[in-house]
């Protein structure tokens, strides 16, 4: 499988670019209710960029464990673990040689009622300082005319080790190139989140979002209220209050105001990083586009930031010979 490889998934009505290295989306047409398309992601036309590390995880899979783990250790089995730091004092998104930064192989191609396209990964015992071999394979696909799945799954070989996988793509509605996000709009169906210390490590705490700029429980534009949130959104949502169909929760619904473009998020995953580009800045994308702070919006589901060292969170330990799974439906309509 070459590293530059970039493959195609379509079923007519949308178009998904999807390249070997990190099983990064780099690009997704999507259609407007006129039928006008347009590249909804955030990225870069070449995979040059995507492989120096200029890319700040533009539609890639984070792992082996998404988010942050505080100051890069944790203890599994009596065995104290100690991981690459590349966020401050934490180790994030899997190190400095994630999931995102690997070429990944394709291992199945199918065409007709559902086009997929499966990647697989095998990641080494001690790789960026976690245990044990691990097989992850991810399955993008096309069920439905305006709708994208990802079947993620991870199989721990011969070791318990913490596994957390996340899809890490920068939405923008309107376009990839139409400039900040804040006047979308987003509702998610999560009544909680996880308040971070000044490292970004969540405290233990599951904080009720009732009267807080937190508060999407109904729909807000994201620019209402985030000068009320230093920095802007980078928190951990717990998918708490999703209706269910077909086994997954609905997740967010975020809608462009200009174009009527929306995006459905389903999820089996018990929480969402909802991050809103706040460190993008002024980073030259797909055909001369300057990416500015905002630019795009981050729907990672994913389980808890930390959880490896917070007894409170749901486990992210996946035991020798059991299976990691998690799946995400994104529903476009206009």
């Amino acid at each position: 499988m070459a590293a530059e490889e970039i493959l195609e998934l379509s079923n007519g009505r949308i178009t998904a670019k999807i390249a070997a290295w990190g099983a990064t989306i780099t690009s997704l047409l999507v259609p407007d209710a006129h039928g006008n398309l347009a590249d909804v992601v955030l990225g870069f036309d070449t995979l040059e960029p995507y492989m120096k590390g200029i890319s700040p995880y533009f539609g890639c899979i984070v792992g082996r464990v998404a988010n942050r783990i505080k100051e890069g250790k944790f203890t599994l089995n009596g065995v104290e673990y100690s991981l690459t730091i590349n966020n401050g004092p934490n180790s994030l998104h899997g190190g400095l040689k994630g999931f995102d930064k690997v070429v990944w192989d394709v291992v199945e191609r199918k065409s007709g009622e559902c086009p997929s396209i499966t990647f697989q990964y095998h990641s080494k015992d001690g790789e960026e300082g976690y245990p044990g071999d691990v097989t992850v394979r991810a399955t993008y696909s096309l069920p439905d005319s305006t709708t994208l799945r990802l079947d993620m799954e991870a199989v721990a070989e011969n070791k318990a080790t913490p596994i957390n996988l996340a899809q890490h793509t920068y939405w923008n509605l309107a376009g990839h190139n139409s400039g900040d996000t804040l006047d979308h709009s987003i509702q998610i169906w999560g009544k909680h989140i996880t308040p971070v210390d000044e490292n970004t490590i969540p405290t233990g705490e599951i904080m009720p979002v009732k009267d807080t700029p937190f508060d999407f429980t109904t729909e807000h534009k994201i620019g209402a209220r985030i000068n009320d949130v230093p920095g802007g959104y980078d928190h951990n949502y717990v998918l708490d209050s999703g209706e269910e169909k077909n086994g997954l929760k609905h997740a967010a619904k975020l809608k462009d105001s200009s174009n009527s473009r929306t995006l459905d998020l389903w999820t089996d995953a018990p929480g969402m990083q909802f991050y809103t580009a706040n460190y993008v800045d002024g980073i030259t994308g797909k055909g001369g586009a300057v990416y500015e702070k905002h630019s795009g919006v981050c729907l990672e589901t994913q389980g808890f930031p930390n959880a490896i060292n917070q007894p409170n969170f749901p486990s992210v330990v996946v035991q020798p010979g059991e299976k990691y799974k998690h799946t995400m439906l994104f529903e476009f309509s206009a």
